[in-house]
């Protein structure tokens, strides 16, 4: 174990003696200090002591090693890393009281945040360390400071229900009505928490029912994510909320009941109460009839109760009631909403654990059009949604024919029609997704998202070429239907992280994605064969300049590149010898694999291409003595 090291777990286990002995054994002023200063696991030694409650280690580090008070780490959270965390954050998130105070005493920042603009005042608060909280503010810690979601203390508490943190916090005038990033007061923090003491209290200090980025009210986040009490508590305030308001959130709240707690009867009993408030209000008002919504297929066609009766028939026929409750979750939330669309496909995916296929991809179908809709382009719930068809898909293929479950459902094969639905789909998320990232050539997380949109809509070629030869194999009006939609995705020339083309990406392990049923591994040479036969170019260069060729000679040697992979792209055009950035050519990616166990070498190399390398090897000069067009050739061999 290195020096560095010895040091950090003498930190992280609290042996101060060990720590001693090593730091003090003939160590000088310059070596201690680079010691103290070094990170292992991202973490320096004071960091890891304070994370973990070690008060004499600390203070050694600090008294004696002069140990960076501000010097920041990775730490540990409930299975979460937090990057950039400095000592007294670490102190105050963990409830180090004693720590804390020796920090501060030395001379810590009280106001020091982490990378995410979290500050130890913020981290107490979110463990519900009352004495930290009222030690900080005592030593000048700012209270109204933000997280970069925009969260404060107050939010925080309220949302972890820490009743008395909420309270100190108030007394200290607290901002009741701060609005996060997308628009959330610490009133939506209590609603969809269920922190229904803390929801008093702010409403007690002047806590506004405002709303936040997608139109929800507290009361609507509450009924949205199941707490009755607090959906309860907020309908019976007088003039808090509006006839309509009482009506949408019992209404919504019944749904949730059903999705969420399975609860029929419950929901039920919120329908009918939400009925009441629409027709039978003694004289007082008009009627408030529900809206005529146009006839969804994904549904079932359900159209919306709008009688006593009809709800007590609903209970006679469950499968009709879950379809009630996402068409009335749809109306009042929106198409916008995340819980609109999630709900969708968590009742997609439970059709599916009951064998019923074909429900599951039509529900699935209709929350991913709507996704494409109205999200921006490479959303994560976008690319959450074609995942889950590459894993729906890719189950069906491995597990076609085959009995599963309790009752021995035999799964049924995949309907090439259907993945080909879903490709189409993935390939014009492509399309946009390549648009949004030329626009914002500097943003990482785009291209990060692209990238994964590339993979999964590869995967779906993958499954779609695997039926090639299967199930579509004389059906010639579908056979060109999949090439002429994998054309369209060739010819908008994508190019995931490292300028990597699809055909690139068909010819590189990396491509894989980890899911539970495999239907396609890669490289893939099917799928390689249809991209070129479609008019992928097989020598166009990545980053790095790397070819697709070379990308398929860069499998481990465990796993070798297949060698009709191989053999198709030199069929195709590839040129054996052309060399990458570092200069290596497909046989000296190899490794200790011999490049005759793949081809025959003399077989494949074209005279331009020894006319090219002897142009090199010699180093004679050739711009402006050949056309233009060649140079790029040239100085590829």
């Amino acid at each position: 174990m290195d020096s560095k090291s010895i040091v950090y777990y003498a930190a992280r286990d609290g042996n101060l003696g060990k720590l001693k002995s090593y730091l003090q054994c003939n160590k000088g002023k310059y070596e201690v200090s680079m010691l103290v200063g070094a990170k292992t696991r991202g973490a320096t030694p004071l960091v890891i002591a304070c994370r973990n409650g070690h008060y004499d280690v600390a203070e050694y580090l600090i008294e004696k090693c002069q140990a960076d008070l501000e010097q920041p780490g990775s730490v540990m959270f409930d299975g979460e890393t937090i990057e950039g965390a400095p000592p007294l954050w670490c102190a105050a998130a963990a409830g180090h009281l004693a720590i804390v105070k020796l920090l501060i005493l030395h001379g810590a920042k009280v106001n020091t945040t982490t990378r995410t603009n979290s500050t130890p005042l913020r981290a107490a608060c979110f463990d519900g360390h009352l004495d930290i909280v009222q030690y900080l503010v005592q030593h000048g810690a700012d209270i109204e400071v933000a997280n970069r979601h925009g969260h404060t203390c107050l939010m925080i508490a309220c949302y972890k229900g820490h009743l008395k943190i909420a309270k100190y916090l108030l007394g200290l005038n607290a901002d009741v009505n701060k609005k996060s990033v997308k628009g959330n007061t610490a009133l939506h923090d209590c609603a969809e928490s269920g922190s229904l003491e803390a929801l008093k209290l702010l409403l007690e200090h002047g806590a506004k029912m405002d709303v936040d980025s997608y139109g929800m009210t507290p009361l609507m986040a509450a009924a949205v994510t199941g707490h009755k009490e607090i959906v309860e508590y907020l309908i019976e305030i007088p003039d808090l909320v509006s006839r309509r308001e009482r009506i949408d959130a019992l209404e919504l709240l019944g749904a949730t009941r059903v999705d969420r707690k399975r609860d029929m009867l419950g929901a039920i009993d919120l329908w009918k109460r939400a009925l009441m408030e629409r027709y039978y209000q003694d004289g007082v008002g008009e009627a408030i009839p529900k809206p005529h919504a146009q006839k969804i297929a994904a549904y079932d066609n359900v159209t919306e109760i709008d009688d006593l009766e009809g709800l007590d028939d609903l209970l006679a026929d469950p499968d009709r009631m879950r379809m009630q409750a996402l068409v009335i979750r749809e109306r009042i939330l929106g198409p916008a909403h995340p819980d609109t669309s999630y709900f969708i496909r968590y009742r997609g995916a439970v059709y599916a654990d009951a064998g019923k296929f074909d429900r599951c991809i039509e529900l699935w179908n209709y929350a991913l059009d709507m996704q494409q809709k109205v999200l921006e382009r490479l959303n994560p719930m976008t690319q959450s949604s074609l995942y889950g068809f590459t894993e729906l898909f890719s189950f069906m293929m491995c597990e076609e024919g085959k009995h599963r479950g309790a009752r021995a459902l035999v799964v049924p094969s995949v309907d090439a029609r259907e993945i080909l639905r879903v490709f189409k789909k993935a390939v014009k998320e492509v399309e946009s997704g390549s648009e949004t990232v030329a626009k914002l050539t500097k943003s990482k997380s785009e291209s990060d998202y692209l990238t994964r949109v590339m993979f999964i809509t590869l995967h779906l070629a993958c499954l779609l070429t695997r039926l090639l030869d299967h199930q579509v194999n004389d059906d010639e009006r579908m056979t060109q239907d999949i090439y002429r939609a994998i054309y369209d995705l060739v010819k908008l020339k994508a190019k995931a992280k490292g300028g990597r083309t699809v055909l690139h990406l068909a010819c590189c392990k990396d491509t894989a994605l980890f899911g539970r049923y495999p239907a396609c591994e890669f490289p893939s040479t099917h799928l390689t064969r249809v991209l070129l036969k479609v008019g992928a170019d097989p020598n166009e260069r990545d980053d790095d300049g790397n070819a697709a060729l070379h990308l398929a000679a860069s499998s481990k040697a465990e796993a070798p590149p297949p060698v009709d992979l191989i053999r198709l792209l030199l069929a195709e055009g590839a040129h054996i010898d052309a060399t990458n950035a570092e200069g290596a050519t497909f046989a000296d990616l190899l490794q200790d694999q011999p490049v005759h166990r793949y081809v025959n070498t003399v077989e494949y190399t074209r005279l331009s291409c020894a006319c090219a390398r002897v142009i090199r090897q010699f180093k004679i000069p050739y711009r402006g003595v050949v056309p233009a067009r060649l140079d790029c050739f040239i100085a590829s061999h």
